[in-house]
């Protein structure tokens, strides 16, 4: 089989991925304003979900059509993406401040719910039970989240939130066409991608594991990222970072927990659970770190964001010379 029209699926998918999950947020988010929900709670959940949206689409997906490692590496790939590619990109251009009490709360919590899928995968197998666990744990999560921004209504990333929310609002009926047209265009896409990646996996025999960690997870990350960067331009901070933090929450809690519970899967001892979690894990510690601060003023400098940005091109070519050895 040419492989034209699997890359040019691809592409186009991908690019219909990234501008339908930003109508989707957009339109959910006013949607959202108009019926009076608190502007925090639209940053942490509305936006949370809709950045996460894709992740989610192309995994559950994946799984339902028995590609479970797809979606694991798209799951955990994007994680390292967030914070290695997107904080490092970032901070580069621009030095990232931690100020939110929300978000220096949600640092350990991510913190916990990586070792949680740590933890899990250890045995060598996410069990549909594994997978139940994990969308328990981001229920409760969830629930902490929507008390916190109901009882701390004015916070620095609720002035953010409110800053963006001025750009993008439209009116109610524009709101909910988008909230569902979006979400439509979004699992259509989804369907695209996840096609031609299992194609261009088999064409070139590469784990579908490596294609989930890079194309993939590239792709799916791709809103964060412009997000992040414009957000950190705009001088607002928290979001920028409130982005990477909430995805990766849904990332390691909902989207590997629809995953698990849909098909359950084998964990490869060698590969995602002493490359990929190991990588994960010790991106998510540094983050925790250099969010918190040395002297209680989470920032992360030009320096550091380099330093994020080598790790990811370090790890990245690691998996490509290990793709390129495969297929030949």
């Amino acid at each position: 089989m040419s492989l034209t029209l699997p890359i040019l699926v691809i592409v186009f998918s991908l690019a219909l991925l990234i501008w339908s999950a930003n109508r989707l947020v957009d339109g959910a988010a006013s949607t959202a304003r108009y019926f009076g929900m608190p502007t925090l709670l639209i940053g942490m959940v509305i936006i949370g979900f809709g950045t996460s949206a894709p992740e989610m689409a192309v995994s559950a997906l994946s799984a339902s059509q028995g590609n479970p490692n797809l979606a694991l590496g798209n799951a955990y790939g994007s994680n390292i993406t967030n914070i290695a590619l997107i904080l490092g990109i970032t901070a580069m251009l621009c030095p990232v401040l931690v100020q939110s009490r929300i978000l220096r709360k949600e640092l350990p919590i991510l913190a916990a719910a990586t070792g949680l899928a740590a933890w899990q995968a250890w045995d060598g197998r996410i069990s549909r039970l594994d997978g139940i666990v994990l969308l328990i744990v981001f229920a409760g999560i969830m629930t902490w989240t929507i008390r916190s921004g109901l009882k701390h209504k004015e916070d620095v990333l609720s002035n953010d939130v409110e800053q963006e929310l001025e750009e993008c609002s439209m009116p109610i009926k524009a709101a909910v066409f988008w909230l569902f047209a979006g979400l439509v265009l979004l699992v259509g896409s989804s369907y695209g991608l996840v096609w031609g990646a299992v194609k261009v996996a088999e064409a070139f025999n590469v784990p579908d594991l490596i294609i989930g960690l890079t194309v993939v997870a590239i792709g799916t990350s791709l809103p964060e990222l412009a997000s992040s960067i414009i957000a950190v331009r705009k001088g607002e901070h928290d979001l920028a970072i409130g982005n990477v933090i909430g995805s990766n929450l849904f990332n390691t809690l909902m989207v590997v927990g629809i995953a698990g519970t849909i098909h359950p899967t084998d964990v490869s001892k060698t590969a995602l659970l002493s490359r990929d979690i190991v990588v994960m894990s010790a991106l998510t510690v540094l983050l925790f770190v250099l969010g918190y601060g040395v002297r209680g003023r989470g920032r992360i400098n030009r320096i550091e964001g380099a330093l994020l940005f080598a790790i990811y091109l370090g790890y990245t070519g690691y998996l490509i010379s290990i793709a390129v050895r495969v297929a030949s």
